[in-house]
């Protein structure tokens, strides 16, 4: 039996795919690949199948709740567990996805962070296991821990206890996991690539029994979303920005920028924020210097007066100190300061503030850092986004605000100093 699988990652370079994975009894699918069974092929993408995705989204956009989009596919105590905690009202992207995941189409979805991907995936998830089934029914592989944690913090609270959902991300508990995966199958799996490998390469579970395939943030682990009998489902495809979003950047020297950035958080007094931050080079490894993230934190703990906490998240911290870092700040106001590893997989829905105290490589990392804000339901609190830069990267955030289509506001550097801060 073929069913829909899900994929989603950010726009413009992040995509969702939903796609039909091989039923009971077909081979295990390799873990690079997707390998479908001949009998859950599409068919093409043809003129009468535009015209069903189109019914589709015309039945999304007249339902009114997420109980109604789902339309009696997904288990009545899980959409109960959804509204409990407040999904009630569909996204955009729920309402355009949604029919097309549960109805088992293959399903590519574009949509920016923070539009309800996960939550939709999910559903199409809890839609297609057997909850009276102890077997691994549904994978989702995930591309950094902290997204993984998030992932499985909301699959755990859909599912209430009525099926098992297990997190392999990399930690020291891959060989207790090992022992438990095959003393009692959990019904969903949430892993990294690497944890992934692992744990196929010992044996230690089986995917014969697997119907539903996710892939999160696609376009960061394969590069791709090159596939193509499937269905590509476009939210806001014109404006990957959030509009409500304010855009800042203030030019100033290398050894201006600890002085401004302190500036910036007084100045602002956010609820909480983000402090983005280029990792360490190979070059300033060797020489011995400290890495950028620990400059800016033993900087601002001397410095800042606020009430925030100053925290520390950086890809060389081992896996119980990063789990720490997240778990410290959920629910309270913080400054965490970070290298990219925090613009992907983290929901704070406080953060009102993303600083990038050094500038992002790429179009696409901006919008992930950008994403990390303003992710509060329904929440009118204004968010920003401001940007330290020197002179010379002046074009390269230009560039930016070209390809991603928003506006970025320049402050003069002396407004930052002046009497009545």
């Amino acid at each position: 039996m073929a069913v829909a699988a899900a994929m989603a990652a950010a726009f413009p370079s992040g995509y969702a795919l939903s796609c039909h994975v091989a039923g009971e009894g077909s081979p295990p699918l390799p873990t690079t690949t997707f390998n479908r069974s001949p009998s859950s092929h599409l068919a093409p993408f043809t003129p009468r199948f535009r015209f069903r995705l189109r019914h589709h989204r015309a039945v999304a956009v007249a339902a009114a709740t997420l109980r109604e989009v789902c339309g009696g596919r997904v288990p009545d105590h899980v959409l109960q567990r959804a509204e409990e905690v407040g999904y009630v009202v569909p996204t955009e992207v729920q309402e355009q996805s949604l029919p097309v995941l549960l109805s088992g189409q293959d399903c590519i979805l574009h949509a920016q962070t923070g539009s309800g991907k996960t939550l939709a995936y999910l559903l199409s998830v809890f839609s297609a296991i057997d909850f009276g089934r102890s077997s691994v029914q549904a994978l989702v592989v995930v591309p950094t821990r902290e997204l993984g944690i998030q992932v499985t913090k909301v699959a755990r609270m859909l599912a209430a206890k009525a099926c098992t959902v297990m997190a392999l991300l990399d930690g020291g508990m891959l060989r207790r996991q090992k022992s438990w995966v095959k003393a009692e199958p959990p019904a969903i799996i949430v892993a990294t690539v690497a944890s992934l490998c692992q744990m196929v390469e010992k044996r230690a579970f089986s995917l014969q029994s697997m119907r539903v395939l996710v892939i999160d943030e696609v376009d960061f682990i394969f590069g791709s979303s090159k596939q193509g009998d499937v269905v590509h489902v476009h939210v806001n495809p014109v404006q990957p920005m959030p509009s409500h979003l304010r855009h800042k950047y203030l030019i100033c020297s290398k050894k201006e920028g600890l002085h401004v950035l302190l500036s910036l958080l007084e100045r602002d007094a956010p609820k909480s924020g983000i402090i983005f931050v280029a990792e360490q080079t190979e070059r300033s490894k060797k020489a011995g210097n400290p890495p950028s993230t620990t400059i800016v934190v033993e900087f601002l703990r001397s410095t800042y007066k606020g009430s925030l906490e100053v925290l520390l998240l950086e890809e060389d911290m081992n896996f119980n100190a990063r789990a720490a870092s997240f778990s410290e700040v959920k629910g309270r106001g913080f400054l965490l300061v970070s290298t990219d590893i925090a613009s992907r997989g983290f929901d704070l829905p406080q953060t009102s503030h993303i600083y990038n105290f050094d500038l992002p490589k790429t179009a696409t990392d901006y919008l992930h850092r950008a994403g990390r804000t303003g992710r509060e339901p329904f929440s009118k609190l204004e968010c920003g986004v401001t940007t330290v830069i020197t002179e010379d990267e002046q074009f390269v955030l230009q560039r930016f605000q070209n390809e991603l289509k928003f506006h970025c506001e320049e402050l003069p550097l002396e407004s930052m100093f002046t009497s009545d801060l």
